[in-house]
């Protein structure tokens, strides 16, 4: 007999969906701050890069969470910082790869490599069960390896991955830490909003450490503050992307499993693509650079359904 599912299911479905529109818009959205970054400082590291496009987010996010409800900063306990130490870690380094890699792939293609956690949850909990999972989850993962294939365009002739769709399939391991973490029943008593803020100081720190040790001198931290465009976009990646999409998988993805979640999540490269198709164009005129809108082409369409029915068809046969 299967466990009852939790009665929020509904209502947790709806809006962690939600949650993956959020982030489909931080796509594009990164990809225009790293442009918008790449005219200000022409002469900055990618790792300079995607560290000044991380920090500010996470570290705005924390400011309002502690102006909105400072006694969660002040009563962390322990659990809650445990479990706030460990999503930060998670979270941080796949996104440390996930932003990275976007400056070398499209926007779109980044979005479908990083839901390869949606396969890998299943696989890890048969596993560490000691259980096979079934002719349904090992098809599954073979249309996610050919998807991958095609949007990555594989050169068979070397069978090397591009440093974009390389560091985008690191990324969703990490992410799926970030899951797996979330999902422990051990934090299910911790507060949301004190959790999301030690899990937000964690990632902050990370990657203002970076930016400080990868920029040329310390002041170049301050030079993006000074143009409109880079501060509406942060702003937007801060308040949609980071403290609404995170508080809502924080606080609704425990309503559901880890399997589920991974299922859910994979939404998030529809609204990319659907988002990349028309938001770059309107941001590289708001911040006066060139980024075309992108074509849904052949590989983005049959890696993208090749992806896409791997996660249908194991939402229709999940693994016991």
């Amino acid at each position: 007999m299967s466990a009852p599912s939790h009665p929020q299911r509904p209502k947790a479905l709806a809006l962690l969906i939600g949650a993956t529109a959020f982030w489909g818009l931080s796509f594009p959205l990164n990809k225009a701050i790293m442009f918008t970054q790449a005219q200000l400082l022409p002469a900055s590291s990618n790792w300079f890069i995607t560290a000044q496009t991380l920090w500010p987010r996470f570290t705005l996010s924390l400011l309002v969470i502690a102006a909105l409800d400072f006694r969660a900063l002040l009563t962390l306990t322990r659990r809650e910082w445990r479990q706030g130490l460990g999503l930060g870690l998670f979270s941080a380094t796949g996104l440390l790869f996930q932003i990275d890699g976007l400056q070398f792939t499209a926007a779109s293609t980044s979005a479908f490599l990083t839901q390869l956690y949606a396969i890998l949850i299943p696989v890890w909990l048969a596993l560490r069960q000691r259980r096979n999972p079934g002719v349904g989850v090992w098809l599954s993962v073979g249309l996610v390896l050919a998807g991958v294939a095609v949007l990555a365009r594989l050169d068979w002739r070397d069978l090397r991955l591009g440093r974009g769709e390389a560091e985008s399939l690191i990324s969703s391991v990490f992410f799926m830490g970030q899951i797996l973490w979330l999902e422990r029943k051990e934090f299910a008593g911790n507060r949301v909003r004190s959790m999301t803020a030690a899990m937000f100081a964690v990632a902050a720190a990370i990657f203002l450490g970076l930016a400080l040790a990868t920029a040329g001198r310390p002041a170049e931290l301050l030079v993006p503050w000074s143009s409109g465009a880079w501060v509406d976009f942060t702003l937007v990646l801060t308040l949609a992307c980071t403290l609404g999409a995170f508080l809502i998988m924080n606080t609704w993805q425990p309503k559901i499993t880890a399997t589920e979640a991974g299922l859910v999540y994979c939404i998030e490269p529809v609204f990319a693509s659907l988002m990349a198709l028309f938001l770059p164009a309107w941001f590289a005129e708001w911040g006066v650079f060139v980024y075309p809108n992108e074509i849904a082409g052949a590989n983005l369409l049959i890696g993208g359904g090749l992806i896409t029915a791997a996660n249908v068809l194991i939402q229709l046969k999940p693994p016991q």
